[in-house]
């Protein structure tokens, strides 16, 4: 990727606030956009050959969507929790294992999506997140959902195609939750906490691909006030 190249893109990024650059085989974030803190709101530099991500990220202080997806990424820096105004965090097909613990302080955060990574375990202290919509986990490698998703404050969590076995009931808990994805996972029907049924807002439980024929739902306690929800909201949408 040629200096040349990237100067004119510097150039209508100053007008736009706007810098995408995919697929040209970037090995590193350009540091040339240091230029530009006070100007970029959307960086995208998808479908790159990108290691590590610089501390200096922090600076963009502007910054409202960050999208660094198909890149090699193994970790991402604690810096990033600088950006106050960020909306849109996208870092889906690197290879992250674990999130920094700063990331809890991206309190703009509306979108986080991890999705396709070798994250392990369900990221921890993500509850901060006061305006999480969606965190999308799925294509990863967690086993299992634990107390501490109550915190959360997601619309949508997908967790579809990892290795969950165990979903634990305080996911009912969580107060703005609607829709909970858990296709393609190793849970039993006996895996399922009845109180996602009975006493959640979830409206939209995805449970397709599991251990278990998805219409023996029917047979749980519960089922039929969760079939209410499901019912009122797709009248609503229709």
């Amino acid at each position: 990727m040629g200096n040349s190249a990237i100067k004119s893109h510097l150039e209508t990024s100053q007008k736009t606030g706007v810098f995408q650059l995919t697929g040209k085989g970037l090995q590193e974030f350009p540091e040339e956009l240091q230029r530009l803190t006070a100007n970029l709101r959307t960086v995208d530099v998808s479908n790159n050959k990108i290691e590590e991500l610089s501390p200096s990220i922090g600076n963009f202080l502007q910054l409202k969507s960050l999208t660094l997806n198909s890149n090699k990424l193994t970790s991402l820096p604690s810096e990033l929790s600088k950006l106050r105004k960020l909306e849109t965090l996208s870092v889906k097909g690197n290879l992250l294992q674990q999130l920094p613990a700063s990331l809890g302080q991206l309190r703009a955060l509306r979108t986080l999506n991890l999705a396709g990574n070798q994250i392990r375990e369900f990221p921890p202290g993500l509850g901060t997140l006061r305006m999480l919509d969606l965190l999308d986990l799925s294509k990863n490698h967690i086993r299992a959902v634990p107390a501490e998703i109550s915190a959360l404050q997601a619309i949508e969590i997908n967790l579809n195609q990892n290795q969950i076995s165990e979903v634990c009931a305080e996911v009912s808990s969580c107060p703005r939750l609607k829709v909970l994805r858990l296709e393609e996972n190793c849970l039993e029907l006996t895996s399922i906490p009845l109180s996602i049924l009975s006493q959640s807002q979830i409206s939209l439980l995805s449970l397709e691909g599991n251990l278990f024929q998805v219409k023996r739902m029917r047979e749980l306690e519960g089922y039929d006030q969760y079939m209410e929800r499901f019912t009122a909201t797709k009248k609503k949408f229709s």
